[in-house]
Order: structure tokens, then C-alpha cells, then sequence
């Protein structure tokens, strides 16, 4: 019993020290100290303030097949686009508005509009085109009235590009640019382009039929590169290769990348959010957060006494926990989101008063004092999870199926009630044991609860030894 009893007091220990640590880790961005720029808290835009971009997307190409799939890659290219310049934490959604197809794009931090607009683009279109027949170029020239060798007028009414016409390969089936050292070909760099399953195909379908002609690649009706196909080319992979130098390699990844959108988007609406608004939103929810706890702490000592106590001790190590858990997967907090945290707690305490309660009718049945809060524990537990499992599942669904505002309340409360339960089970019962009262007058008004001794007046002398 003695063994048994010190590995709880070593092991609440434990936990102290652990909770004291996390402790300086999660305000050390406020304290500074080493961990003051490991891992900073990342808000979002209704927090920290910054830009809030709607685009609308042109799905007219698509003849309504694959719209979600080519929605899904916009948001993709735009997120890789957005990062490219360094703009932490992006929110990117699709969202759907009547029958048009639209894009959300909030950059939390970026102030400038104008710079917002600058780094995500307007338009920007990427498409393979091949070299049109040359039969075709002079039956089009004939039909204008220009014989061959004569200049075309500025004014004559010919395809956009009279000599390449486009193809079915565009941005929405190129999955990653990239440069290439050492590929054999040239000492300089290379250009690396891969493709996704069906863009691979086509594109080897285009390689056969273009052999020892070029296909160019355009960027907003801009060619970029003409590269010469030297053979049919499968597998999804290839390279640009010639006399590039390493900054003009680099300038057509990024011209790649940056423009491999699948969709051509409009900018519909724009705001901005000022950074005053966000901080006053920061205070209110980090004051309305820290009002909570107090309250909580208050009605856990008032009401339940020693193991109120420990409550309290448990609940704070469990928001230490929580908001560690935020900084590590840095989780983006918005309002949604720490209200969602302050419910979490909420339902920490649920869970709490539910074990203590347990082990009072356990203790009321002459249960030794031990025994009464390992049984208490594990009566208690099929209510608190059915209860949070219900909590759970909608916090899931709410994520799969909400937009961002509502994902973050979910995300944060889903967390917070799995945190919780962990908190309940392992924090508040090491400590519960590892007290070990066996004085009976002691145990009787500390385990007692409200404001008299009603409650615990009959429980059995055998609470003590």
C-alpha cells in the first residue's frame, strides 16, 4: 500500500513539473525566454487583422464536368501560390454561391490590399499549345488577303496566335515545377515539370504527335517557353532543358507555379480588417476566456472543497495542455475558435463534477475512502463518454461540412473535449489518490460539498483506517 501510494504522489509530481514547464513554454511568447520564437501562437484574421479576397471562378471550360476536382486544385495552387511568398497561415475555401463557383482567400497579417491582389494575381492561366499546320497558317493568311512575306496589318482580324493553337493541357493537371541539376543533357539547370494521372496521359499523347516540333507554354496568353519535343514522353515527367541560367530557371518554376491555376478567377470583392479591430477582438475573447476559468475555479472550491481543489488543478493544467497542442500543430486561433475553447472547459468541469459526485455515493455505501474514488472514477466514466462522444461527433461533422468560421469552433472544441477527458481520468485521479487523507473528521468536510455537511454526514467510518 505504502509502494503503491508513493508512485502516486511521484507520479502527481511528475505532472506538476510537467504542467510547470508547458506553463512556460505556452508564455514565453509574452515573457520571452527561449521558446519566446519556437512556437508562436498563430491568429487568425479577425484576430491579428489583414486582407479578406472573394474571387469567382470560370468553370464555363468544364462544361459543368470535374467543377469540385478543378475547385479543389484552384484552392491548392492558390495556398502553394500564397506560401511562395511567405505569408503564413492562408485560409484558401472554396465556397459555392448560387451557381457560381467562388474563392476565399483571408491572409491574416497583409494590410495592403493592393499587395494582397499583387500576390495572388488576377487571372493568370497556364496552357500548352502545339505548332498549328502550316497549311492552315496559309489558308488563314490567304483568306485575309496576305500573300506570304508580306507584313500583317495591326488591324487584321487573325486567331490571337496565328502560329500555335491551344490544346486540352492546361494548369489544372500540372502538379509541381521544379528545378533539375545534373540531368546529363547540360551543365546548367533544367526545368523538372510533373503532371497528375490524366495530365500524364495527355500529355503523352501530345509528345507522340508533336515529335521534333515545339509546344509552347503560355501564361496569360504570354508564351514563356517553346521547348522542342525530342521524344514521346510518358510517365508524367519532364524537362525543360537548354542554356538557362539559374535565375531564369528559377523565374520559370515560379511563372509555373505560381500560374498553373486550373480555372480562370475574377476578383468580386475585397476588405480589410485593421489590425485595431483584431487585437480589441483578441482582449475581449482572452478576457472573457480568463473570466470563465475564475468563475469555474470559484464554484469547484465553493461547492466540492479538496476535490475542487484538485479540479481546479486539473482543469488549469489542462488549458496549459490544450494551448501547448495549439502552438505545436499550429492550429490558427480565431474568436470561433477560443469560444470553442472556453466551452471545452466547460465541459472538462462536466466531467469533473461527475467523478466527484461518484465518489460520494460511493463513500455514502461505506466504501473505504481509496476504494470509493477508484470506483467512483470508473462508474462515472460511461456518462462522460457517451456525453463528450456525442460532443465529438458533432464537432466532426460540423468541421467536414462547416465553413472556416464554424471549422474552427469545431477543431478547437473537438480537441478540447478529447484533451478534457484525458485530463479528467489521469490528472484529477492521480491527485485525488495521491492526497491520501485518513483523518475521518478531515475527510468528512473536505469531501463534503455546498455549504454544510448534510451530504456527507452518514458516510461509514471506514473511510479511515
Amino acid at each position: 500500500m505504502m509502494r503503491s501510494q508513493l508512485a502516486v504522489r511521484i507520479g502527481a509530481i511528475a505532472f506538476i513539473l510537467l504542467g510547470a514547464f508547458l506553463g512556460y513554454v505556452d508564455s514565453s511568447p509574452f515573457i520571452g525566454g527561449v521558446f519566446k520564437d519556437t512556437l508562436p501562437f498563430r491568429l487568425g484574421l479577425d484576430l491579428q487583422g489583414g486582407t479578406h479576397l472573394v474571387y469567382r471562378a470560370d468553370t464555363s471550360s468544364l462544361g459543368g464536368r470535374n467543377v469540385d476536382e478543378a475547385m479543389a486544385g484552384l484552392r491548392d495552387v492558390i495556398e502553394r501560390r500564397v506560401n511562395f511568398f511567405g505569408v503564413t497561415e492562408p485560409l484558401v475555401q472554396v465556397q459555392q454561391s448560387g451557381e457560381e463557383e467562388r474563392l476565399i482567400v483571408e491572409l491574416a497579417g497583409v494590410f495592403d490590399i493592393g499587395q494582397a491582389i499583387g500576390i495572388i494575381g488576377q487571372t493568370p492561366f497556364l496552357e500548352f499549345r502545339t505548332e498549328r499546320p502550316e497549311e492552315e497558317v496559309k489558308q488563314i493568311l490567304t483568306e485575309l488577303g496576305i500573300q506570304e512575306g508580306e507584313s500583317i496589318p495591326l488591324d487584321a482580324n487573325i486567331p490571337s496566335d496565328l502560329f500555335y493553337v491551344p490544346t486540352q493541357l492546361n494548369g489544372q493537371y500540372l502538379r509541381e515545377a521544379s528545378i533539375v541539376f545534373g540531368d546529363g543533357s547540360s551543365l546548367g539547370p533544367s526545368v523538372g515539370l510533373q503532371f497528375n494521372d490524366e495530365g500524364a496521359e495527355i500529355f503523352r499523347e501530345l509528345t507522340r504527335d508533336n515529335v521534333g516540333k515545339t509546344i509552347a507554354i503560355y501564361l496569360d496568353g504570354i508564351p514563356i517557353s517553346t521547348p522542342v519535343v525530342q521524344d514521346e514522353i510518358s510517365g508524367g515527367q519532364a524537362q525543360i532543358s537548354g542554356n538557362f541560367t539559374a535565375e531564369e530557371a528559377r523565374d520559370l518554376v515560379r511563372n509555373l507555379n505560381s500560374g498553373a491555376l486550373p480555372l480562370p478567377i475574377e476578383l468580386i470583392t475585397q476588405q480589410n480588417i485593421g489590425p485595431s479591430l483584431g487585437a480589441s477582438a483578441l482582449v475581449k475573447g482572452v478576457r472573457a476566456g480568463a473570466y470563465a476559468l475564475f468563475a469555474v475555479m470559484v464554484f469547484l472550491l465553493a461547492w466540492y472543497r479538496l476535490p475542487g481543489l484538485i479540479g481546479v488543478f486539473s482543469i488549469a493544467f489542462y488549458t496549459i495542455v490544450l494551448l501547448f497542442l495549439f502552438k505545436l500543430f499550429g492550429i490558427t486561433l480565431t474568436t470561433a475558435g477560443i469560444a470553442g475553447f472556453i466551452l471545452s472547459v466547460g465541459m472538462a468541469v462536466d466531467a469533473n463534477i461527475l467523478i466527484f459526485e461518484r465518489i460520494k455515493e460511493e463513500m455514502r455505501r461505506g466504501k473505504h475512502l481509496d476504494l470509493g474514488i477508484q470506483e467512483g472514477f470508473w462508474r462515472a466514466w460511461p456518462s462522460i463518454r457517451d456525453a463528450n462522444t456525442s460532443t465529438l461527433i458533432t464537432s466532426t461533422i460540423l468541421f467536414w461540412f462547416g465553413t472556416s468560421i464554424v471549422k474552427g469552433f469545431a477543431l478547437t472544441l473537438g480537441i478540447g473535449v478529447f484533451t478534457s477527458l484525458l485530463s479528467a481520468f489521469l490528472i484529477t485521479r492521480t491527485f485525488l489518490l495521491a492526497v491520501g487523507l485518513r483523518n475521518k473528521k478531515a475527510s468528512l468536510f473536505l469531501y463534503g460539498s455546498g455549504i454544510h455537511n448534510a451530504n456527507v454526514a452518514n458516510i461509514d467510518a471506514s473511510i479511515t483506517k
